[in-house]
């Protein structure tokens, strides 16, 4: 049994609202839909999801990074990664990608098939003052880099972030490591009328993202459901509890420790100030975005 005061329940949902970004590809936009939608530190999460190609061909051509980390999730499709730095990464089924913008970075993620579905999910993660300017980085991760954990109850785990714990079972750390929010980030599946629990750090702030089936999400008295393609922000607590409906569920679960630092966004510059904003756009015109300092 657990303990109903701990667990976190749904204190917010954002319905993902249908968007296109890059060069028009169309995408379901939860947190970063509009300025206040978000949960620090946690800028924006888009998914892709289309069996149709005319609605991902066009990919993301070249476009400009700064202040921020972006974390491309994979589970079905293809996109090839690129960057001024020299970076070139096969983004496949089941793989991700970790980039840390810093300073500044220049990239592309354009798509590698012209059929088929393609599913995934980016994400933005806010980078403390301090981190800002430092230099960008990209960290490449094949679908065998990324632990898949069987749940003892039915379903599975995959940990891109952070440390899955489970029972007595052994700790499985994800991939990444050493970020300063100290983010989770787990692709949780589960079949019908299957439970995860998972402790996180009660300074964190969580939300789980659905984007299969639909699942209850809080104590098994008084949970809330949550809906296909709609993120659930959630309260303070130190356990996440998810129990899914009749038809399975498949759910991001995220967290992180906030920044509690003032966000200023232009498009794809997100700082603590306009004038820093200011001075972005302002590099990246003059082809010093890049640089270092």
């Amino acid at each position: 049994m657990s303990d109903d005061g701990s667990v976190r329940r749904i204190q917010q949902i954002l319905p993902a609202m249908p968007s296109s970004d890059g060069a028009g590809v169309k995408i379901l936009r939860s947190l970063g839909q509009r300025q206040n939608a978000r949960l620090d530190p946690f800028l924006m999460l888009d998914e892709i999801y289309s069996d149709d190609a005319r609605d991902y061909l066009a990919g993301f051509p070249s476009h400009p990074h700064r202040g921020f980390e972006t974390v491309t999730y994979m589970r079905e499709g293809h996109m090839l990664h690129e960057d001024h730095l020299g970076n070139k990464g096969d983004l496949r089924s089941g793989g991700a990608q970790w980039m840390t913008a810093g300073r500044g970075i220049i990239h592309s993620e354009m798509p590698q098939q012209e059929s088929g579905r393609m599913h995934g999910f980016q994400l933005w993660i806010n980078l403390p003052a301090r981190e800002k300017m430092k230099p960008a980085s990209y960290k490449d991760l094949q679908s065998e880099d990324i632990p898949g954990v069987a749940l003892p109850a039915g379903g599975s785990v995959k940990v891109i972030a952070g440390t899955l714990q489970i029972g007595d079972a052994a700790p499985v750390p994800g991939p990444i490591r050493g970020i300063t929010t100290d983010p989770i980030l787990f692709d949780v599946t589960l079949p019908a009328g299957a439970s995860f629990r998972h402790a996180v750090a009660a300074d964190h702030n969580a939300f789980v993202y659905v984007y299969a089936g639909g699942l209850r999400v809080g104590p098994q008295e008084g949970g809330q459901t949550l809906r296909t393609h709609s993120a659930g922000l959630l309260t303070p607590g130190t356990v996440i509890e998810l129990s899914a409906g009749n038809a399975g569920a498949g759910v991001l679960v995220l967290a992180a420790r906030p920044l509690n630092e003032p966000v200023v966004q232009y498009g794809p510059f997100v700082m603590n100030t306009v004038q820093e904003i200011e001075q972005a756009i302002r590099d990246y015109q003059r082809g010093e975005l890049t640089l270092a300092a």
